[in-house]
């Protein structure tokens, strides 16, 4: 499993790692967080299982999996005890992290992650696509139209226009490798799944959620605040889809700023290597 992580772990800083989603590998997605975290945390951004630098020829897809590995990696760093961040997929990852190793994540950040959905869900009309295969089809999207589907449902305001080059580059850089692993993780994610069955996590939690998000739509963050209840805390952020990361940055890290950063004292930088709503 690749990680970007600092040259130098410096002990008096807490940890924290960011946890991407489908559809680009890590640093992509986190890459304008990663500066200002810098500075109060050790900050660590795994490539998930089949994303960037990171496979496995192992045949487990769950959520469960990655999490161990993701858990294996900082254990490589010596890395004892973290906070954890993960969008949209990511924050599967974490949630199964935070269930699994309970002593050693101190608060978690799910934002736009869906894990309280059901397989009846979609049978139910919930999403937008009727099967998982459709969705496959759009998130792991392989053509220039695809990904202009897919881009429609991952922002309140899609950039239109964009030629089919730009997005065929994308695609081919971003969107190829590992696809049938990709759409093995996807089917884990879905298949079976019952609310009865999610542990009732106990650290700290914040759940962060666009308000339109036409993936995993709000109903789903409002279903968690009350799986998790007094121990999580829900945020709306308004006129934001899916991509929060993308579309609202500054609204996202204000949130996980406040939630993890402001009690913190500051600490000296180090260097790296390779309910309520809100506008």
């Amino acid at each position: 499993m690749h990680v970007w992580a600092p040259k130098a772990h410096i002990q008096s800083k807490p940890t924290l790692v960011l946890i991407h989603g489908i559809g680009a590998n890590a640093m992509w997605q986190w890459n304008d967080f990663v500066s200002p975290l810098m500075s109060r945390f050790n900050v660590y951004v795994p490539d998930l299982l089949f994303f960037g630098e990171s496979y496995t020829t192992r045949p487990e897809r769950s959520e469960q999996f990655q999490a161990q590995c993701v858990m294996r990696v900082m254990d490589a760093y010596g890395v004892t005890v973290m906070s954890v961040v993960g969008i949209s997929y990511g924050g599967f990852v974490g949630y199964s992290m935070a269930a699994q190793f309970k002593e050693r994540l101190d608060k978690l950040v799910l934002c736009c992650a869906g894990v309280c959905l059901e397989e009846k869900d979609m049978e139910k009309g919930m999403f937008k696509v009727k099967s998982v295969d459709e969705a496959i089809s759009m998130l792991l999207a392989q053509t220039p139209d695809k990904m202009r589907e897919l881009m429609k449902i991952s922002f309140h305001k899609p950039t239109k226009g964009i030629p089919s080059c730009f997005l065929n580059d994308f695609i081919h850089v971003m969107c190829t490798e590992y696809l049938q692993e990709r759409k093995e993780l996807i089917q884990a994610l879905h298949k079976d799944r019952k609310l009865s069955d999610l542990p009732k996590i106990t650290q700290p939690t914040l759940i962060i959620w666009g308000e339109h998000d036409q993936i995993f739509p709000l109903e789903l963050g409002h279903r968690l605040k009350r799986h998790l209840g007094d121990n999580a805390e829900l945020v709306i952020i308004k006129n934001a889809g899916h991509a929060i990361n993308v579309e609202k940055p500054k609204e996202l890290y204000k949130h996980m700023k406040s939630f993890l950063i402001d009690p913190l004292p500051p600490v000296k930088q180090g260097n790296y290597s390779n309910d309520r709503k809100t506008d």
